[in-house]
């Protein structure tokens, strides 16, 4: 991957702010639209195989119809290139995954598609792909979720369906570039997405509608600038499991 120059990071940040500048999830006439799935991407910067995984997963977040979310995971650090967004967290939440999936282990890149499946997150076609064979099948985002930040006040709106699950909100930041000096990426200079900068489980969901309030001040604070709210069910340990609704935002008064 060749160096991105100044100028490139302004153009594709620029497209970016255009593109989402009205909520993906928010039809023109105010309607709420359901995005049709989840895909979180566990990365990292010491991986010489998560580069492509990144590029991926960037035209996912242009592509705007998807919930995407980056966790930069920490044991790659060895190699010799310390993850500047890596947290010992994300690599927490891949590994509950693992279980989940009956794995004995985790690699780079992950991406895990609404929490039910996974695969190589290199391919953002194939990813698609999947992603609506799990809507087709009755396996993709069933409750309706909206999110909207009011002054101080982020509030979660949650709506009916069956069963059980945990109301959690993913904090991220947008965007950021990384040159890497050190590493098997050693030169490059890499665009970052909605990297991971923390996980909360907020509320609990049984079926019945909900709303939670919350502090907004986490989401245009200097370590995060939006976030996710996913609706996850567990299984019988915890461990992160089947996502049935879910939306995204950003650090601003807007409504989603």
């Amino acid at each position: 991957m060749q160096p991105v120059s100044k100028c490139q990071r302004i153009y594709r940040a620029t497209c970016l702010a255009l593109l989402l500048a009205v909520s993906p999830f928010q039809a023109q006439a105010g309607t709420f639209v359901q995005p049709k799935g989840v895909i979180e991407l566990f990365t990292s910067q010491g991986c010489r195989s998560c580069p492509p995984a990144d590029r991926a997963f960037e035209q996912l977040v242009r592509q705007g119809d998807v919930v995407a979310l980056s966790y930069h995971v920490d044991y790659w650090n060895y190699l010799g290139w310390a993850d500047t967004l890596g947290t010992a967290e994300n690599t927490d939440r891949q590994y509950a995954y693992a279980k989940t999936f009956g794995r004995s282990g985790v690699y780079t890149p992950q991406a895990v598609l609404n929490g039910r499946d996974h695969l190589k997150g290199t391919d953002s076609a194939e990813l698609n792909r999947r992603l609506d064979g799990m809507q087709a099948s009755g396996q993709g985002l069933v409750v309706p979720v909206k999110a909207s930040q009011n002054g101080d006040q982020l509030s979660i709106s949650v709506g009916s369906g069956t069963g059980k699950a945990n109301v959690v909100v993913v904090y991220f930041r947008e965007h950021q570039t990384v040159e890497m000096l050190k590493g098997e990426n050693v030169g490059k200079s890499v665009d970052y997405w909605h990297s991971v900068t923390d996980v909360q489980t907020v509320g609990m969901w049984n079926g019945e509608p909900i709303d939670i309030t919350l502090p907004a001040r986490v989401i245009s604070s200097d370590k995060s600038d939006g976030c996710a709210v996913l609706l996850q069910s567990a299984d019988e340990e915890g461990n992160p499991s089947g996502i049935v609704g879910a939306t995204v935002m950003k650090g601003r008064p807007t409504n989603f």
